[in-house]
């Protein structure tokens, strides 16, 4: 790339940068220093608010960079990913945002030990729910780098590996100074970046083809290399039944992961009700699914215009394929309108990456303060002082995931946040629908329920492709692959909601018909709800 673009890019970034840093610095001055504030921002956020919130925690590296360098890559096999991640936020809507707005305060495990024993559920919840955000964010780190090789020209791995310890260190000042306040004004500025962008490129590569949809499908068929197949399942997943699987086992992750995903469930206490909960879910959809439309558009549109041949020399894991497309739509290498839109575009997906991480990390130090510094305490931590522990946590959280970022760099943004949402499916999942909905769930039925998830979703992860015995593999050198899917959904979530089912008939532990009796009042009618 040229200095031009470098310039142009950095300064944009920098823009950014210093905008969020003074929303956060002007919260943080306005802020009491409550759970309350820290957690939810005192639960103050309009509907419309909350839901550009969902929608800028939601689009993130693995949907900007990620589905589009699929989809350029691999063609209608790369859709699923757009498809998984916008059909899963129906299921949110029917079954969990209004419920667990009128049923929790803060956090997941506050739902499940509203009728549970709640030390063991809340270090089990507590450690799932950092599990998940961690792996989510080492897709987000991925992303950065990626963006960073990109703009200097693979100069240096050294540049690249400064760029997410940079990352790191950003969303650790956004949390630890702003809390959920300036977390969601970042995110709001963020979605209204990105869908902003998404809309000019979109219309730019309609232009390019006259607004004929065939043509730049055709054209994109032509250009992969593979002709009609690559219009048609089974490019990626379609080789053996192992990869069909795959298919079915990473659809399954998609759909059911969202609802288990603890940054997107912090989000329905920022609003005063549960009717606002819902509100802001419809936002979302609506912002989403323009979104992945869009995004679809510009997959193939990548494909078309600059090619998979040229997507894959810049990544391997195609996830440069937008800003490339941004660099030939305003008019290639070297102009000034290629310039500008390629630094238009790098700055937005930076901005991306840094709301994001920043939502995550605070769900998770969220996690880590409430659910399990609280319990292990035995007793209940005092606010100001749990919100300490959570700006903490804040701090480690960032060092672990800008370690994995650096160990995970080679991989596709949109994989890596397949695997979180199968870690999400298969251990949070079926302990909130277990407690929402079964009268009779006990609290052994929960841990195990989290377990039986957790554990076998992770320890698939680490049998798998993913990690070794293959070319892109985290190890290519060695080989302990036993399970042949990268995907663990459609192993791990029947397990964990099997577990879950099992813990309980097992139980000696008599369900407290009152306190269910209440939980599902208020989860239905929000009676009783903060």
């Amino acid at each position: 790339m040229t200095v031009h673009h470098q310039t142009l890019a950095l300064l944009l970034f920098s823009a950014f940068v210093a905008v969020t840093l003074g929303i956060t610095t002007w919260v943080s001055r306005k802020r009491h220093g409550s759970a309350e504030e820290f957690y939810a921002g005192g639960r103050l956020f309009s509907p419309m608010e909350n839901g550009f919130a969902i929608a800028g925690d939601y689009m993130s590296a693995a949907s900007f960079l990620g589905v589009a360098g699929l989809i350029a890559l691999f063609g209608y096999d790369g859709l699923l990913y757009a498809v998984g991640f916008l059909v899963a936020w129906l299921v949110v809507l029917l079954l969990v945002a209004e419920l667990v707005r009128n049923c929790g305060r803060f956090t997941l495990a506050d739902v499940i030990a509203a009728r549970m024993s709640e030390r063991p559920v809340r270090i089990a919840v507590g450690a799932s729910s950092v599990t998940v955000s961690v792996l989510y964010l080492v897709a987000q780190m991925v992303g950065a780098g990626s963006l960073v090789a990109l703009l200097l020209g693979r100069t240096s791995e050294a540049a690249q590996a400064w760029t997410v310890i940079g990352v790191g260190a950003l969303m650790v000042i956004y949390v630890s100074l702003g809390g959920m306040r300036a977390t969601t004004w970042i995110q709001i500025v963020k979605a209204v970046l990105l869908m902003g962008g998404t809309v000019v490129l979109t219309v730019l590569v309609l232009l390019r083809f006259h607004g004929d949809v065939d043509r730049l499908l055709l054209t994109a068929a032509e250009r992969s290399g593979h002709g009609r197949a690559f219009l048609a399942p089974g490019l990626k997943y379609g080789g053996s039944w192992s990869e069909r699987l795959d298919f079915i086992s990473l659809g399954l992750a998609l759909v059911l992961g969202t609802a288990g995903l603890p940054h997107i469930l912090s989000r329905f206490y920022t609003v005063p009700t549960a009717r606002a909960a819902r509100r802001s879910v419809v936002w979302a959809i609506g912002l989403i699914g323009s979104f992945y439309l869009m995004t679809i558009v510009l997959g193939f549109g990548a494909a078309a215009v600059v090619g998979p041949d040229a997507v894959r020399a810049s990544n391997e894991a195609g996830n440069t394929a937008m800003p490339l497309l941004a660099l030939d739509l305003g008019g290639g290498s070297g102009s000034t309108g290629g310039t500008v839109l390629f630094a238009v575009v790098a700055a937005v997906a930076f901005a991306t990456i840094l709301a994001v991480v920043a939502g995550i990390t605070l769900a998770s130090s969220a996690s880590v303060a409430h659910d399990l510094y609280a319990s292990l305490r035995r007793s209940h931590a005092r606010p100001r002082s749990e919100v300490g522990v959570a700006r903490t946590a804040a701090v480690g959280i960032g060092v672990v995931a800008i370690a994995l970022g650096l160990l995970a760099r080679d991989m596709n943004v949109a994989f890596l946040v397949g695997l979180a949402f199968a870690v999400a499916a298969s251990a949070n999942l079926p302990v909130l629908l277990y407690s929402l909905f079964w009268r009779n769930f006990t609290t052994r039925g929960a841990v195990w329920a989290v377990y039986g998830g957790l554990v076998p979703a992770l320890a698939l992860v680490v049998l798998s492709p993913v990690v070794s015995g293959s070319p892109g593999a985290l190890f290519p050198g060695v080989d302990f692959q036993y399970f042949p899917l990268q995907n663990p959904g459609i192993v791990s979530v029947p397990l964990g909601f099997l577990a879950g089912w099992l813990g309980t008939v097992t139980s000696d532990e008599v369900p407290d018909a009152a306190r269910h009796a209440e939980t599902e009042v208020r989860s239905l009618t929000g009676a009783g709800a903060v």
